[in-house]
């Protein structure tokens, strides 16, 4: 059995490579259906998140190496790239895999150490794969060991102490503009948890005015109500876009949802005072090009990796103290496929020879049936069989390897020292 973690992130690539390969949140379990086919019925799941877009596949049928090339030939297809993805991608396989899946479960791997986003943004990826059906017996015990294991790092160590998180980084650079919160008027474009985070860190710092803009206008409303803001539809944006001083979006949309035009007639109208706007989605809700106006603030995630950094230092102790926590998880996890590989060989062990021995007992009832001699019928029987049995152990032994004492493995497999 195979086991890969393959993936990009904000360490291996830009905002821009990134933003290429994303996946959109409605149609993950139809990608993970489609690349479960493309590589032979193997166990696929896919996270796609603002800072990484990772493959988690099991396939008993081939090796990682060619796990991987599949995969990436797939991805190159159907994102139709014209870059070489080979320089940003990395791949895990088998132990380092599971661990990897696990380091990402816990915060360990995200750009802020030990955010807890990361984990709900996990589980929602797996229960998309259980219902395309592409979890079996593996990646379920996978990600059932890897949920348990975040759970413990989370209780067992500090690791999420001192709030810090990209929404938390996002307010922070906000202050580096702006001195008083409390005339000021945020919009937020979106309604995930991301935006509700920012919301929240906000109204602690006493903004204004929130208005909540989402394109189901209930998730919106929703928002609203809990921070007594306004709600509107996005095609409202342009209409309420010069009240905002600030204006923070993490959407799902695979287009930008607020353009350099549109920002342009917003700073006019608010008679170029400034405007901060940090864009957390990934692709990009805001035009790139909108930063290069005047009086406009604009940051991308990558942007903040700086402000987050000093946050930091607090959760390295804590950090180690999870590495240990991991490892523990990892072996169970390794312990058990080894158990489950044990037992898949010795079904298939007793299966092959159960033929064997089965179409020689039928060759012998057809032979008897034919008035052979009983005698000399179970004689050749028992020579058949004796000669089938031993033929793979002595076709090994006879070969020249000097990796394996074979002639030592086969006195222990059939006792010959007793």
């Amino acid at each position: 059995m195979s086991l890969i973690a393959l993936g990009i992130n904000h360490k291996t690539a830009s905002l821009a490579v990134r933003e290429k390969v994303a996946f959109a949140d409605h149609e993950l379990g139809e990608i993970m259906a489609e690349l479960a086919e493309a590589l032979h019925q193997s166990e696929v799941a896919v996270l796609s998140t603002c800072n990484r877009v990772e493959f988690y596949v099991s396939s008993d049928q081939q090796t990682p190496e060619q796990l991987r090339e599949q995969l990436l030939h797939w991805l190159q297809v159907k994102k139709q790239l014209q870059e070489d993805l080979h320089s940003a991608i990395y791949c895990h396989d088998e132990d380092k895999a599971v661990l990897h899946l696990m380091r990402v479960a816990s915060g360990l791997d995200s750009m802020v150490l030990g955010e807890p986003q990361i984990l709900g943004q996990l589980k929602a990826s797996y229960q998309k794969a259980r219902r395309a059906g592409t979890i079996q017996q593996v990646m379920e015990r996978l990600f059932q060991k890897t949920f348990s294991a975040a759970k413990r790092v989370r209780h067992e160590t500090d690791i999420g102490t001192n709030p810090v998180s990209v929404a938390y980084a996002a307010v922070s650079l906000a202050k580096h503009v702006f001195a008083d919160f409390s005339k000021l008027t945020v919009m937020y474009v979106g309604a995930g948890e991301t935006i509700e985070l920012a919301a929240r860190h906000l109204q602690q710092q006493g903004v204004g005015k929130m208005i909540m803009a989402n394109r189901t206008l209930a998730n919106a409303q929703k928002l609203a109500k809990e921070f007594e803001g306004k709600a509107i539809g996005l095609e409202a944006i342009p209409h309420y876009l010069s009240q905002a001083d600030i204006v923070i979006s993490s959407t799902g949309s695979m287009l930008p949802i607020i353009g350099k035009g549109m920002v342009e007639q917003a700073v006019k109208e608010r008679r170029r005072r400034s405007m901060f706007m940090v864009d957390l989605a990934v692709p990009r809700d805001i035009e790139s090009s909108v930063g290069k106006l005047d009086d406009v603030y604009l940051y991308t995630v990558d942007d903040l990796e700086g402000v987050i950094q000093e946050n930091m230092q607090a959760r390295q102790q804590a950090a180690e103290e999870a590495e240990h926590i991991l490892r523990d998880f990892s072996e169970e996890f390794r312990q058990w496929q080894q158990g489950r590989q044990k037992h898949d060989t010795v079904r298939e062990l007793q299966q092959k020879y159960s033929d064997i021995a089965n179409n020689e007992l039928q060759r012998a009832k057809a032979q008897l049936a034919n008035e052979g001699d009983p005698e000399q019928v179970l004689e050749q029987l028992t020579h058949r069989l004796t000669k089938k049995f031993l033929h793979q152990p002595l076709v090994w032994l006879r070969k020249d390897d000097d990796k394996v004492d074979a002639h030592e493995v086969i006195r222990k497999l059939f006792d010959l020292d007793e």
